[in-house]
């Protein structure tokens, strides 16, 4: 993407109503919709959170089908997820924002108890050692998420990685945690959520057109 269709999509960004973009010091000041996204969306619907939303593809395909749940994509990357804020916007659906900042700062971001869900879809599996601390399902990240999600909330893994399925299954077996679901190959085996199958992101897209399996876990941190 040319240097200027980033800067016009920064620049729209600042015009769309769904698009929220904290800097690093209101939120390290106490950044105010923490506690309160339900008064941002108007209701008292359940809060779901696509974490590293890339063009927003769930955020969007998530809210068109679940219209009594509020959904939050969240990536650093604002020129990326326009196409989802503005495919929101056109489309109406009051049941979206999108939030430009780290994942790493979602617990400054949202209080206890306030998400109902959380996807990952198609992280970087950061596969070398030493980028552990940045895979986001590693303990780090579990802990962050723990402190968000309501009691019994969820948590969506769907990767193309083999590396970051096996992991992830892996750590919360040792953790102790509840595993819902688990599947290495979503399309061949019978049994995932529609909602798996039949949202597709880009990147997806691509994987499935060079013949890579699509693996999801379903899992709570209880």
């Amino acid at each position: 993407m040319g240097s200027k269709n980033k800067l016009k999509r920064f620049e729209e960004n600042k015009t769309f109503q769904n698009v929220i973009q904290p800097t690093r010091e209101e939120i390290q000041e106490g950044f105010e919709l923490k506690g309160k996204w339900n008064e941002h969306f108007g209701n008292d619907n359940p809060i779901v959170l696509e974490l590293g939303c890339g063009k927003g593809e769930y955020t969007v395909g998530l809210a068109k089908r679940n219209p009594n749940k509020n959904f939050i994509g969240i990536d650093i990357k604002g020129a990326r997820f326009w196409r989802g804020a503005k495919t929101a916007m056109e489309e109406n659906l009051q049941n979206v924002a999108f939030l430009r900042t780290q994942i790493e700062l979602t617990d400054r971001l949202f209080s206890k108890n306030e998400v109902s869900e959380i996807w990952i879809t198609f992280p970087d599996p950061q596969i070398k050692y030493k980028r552990t601390k940045h895979r986001m399902t590693n303990l780090s990240f579990l802990e962050k998420y723990r402190k968000i999600l309501m009691p019994n909330g969820t948590i969506h893994l769907k990767t193309d990685s083999e590396f970051m399925h096996g992991y992830t299954l892996g750590l919360l077996h040792g953790l102790g945690y509840e595993i819902i679901y688990a599947n290495h190959d979503v399309y061949k085996n019978e049994g995932s959520p529609k909602e798996v199958l039949e949202i597709q992101t880009f990147y997806e897209n691509q994987y499935l057109e060079k013949g890579k399996p699509i693996t999801y876990i379903q899992f709570r941190l209880n």
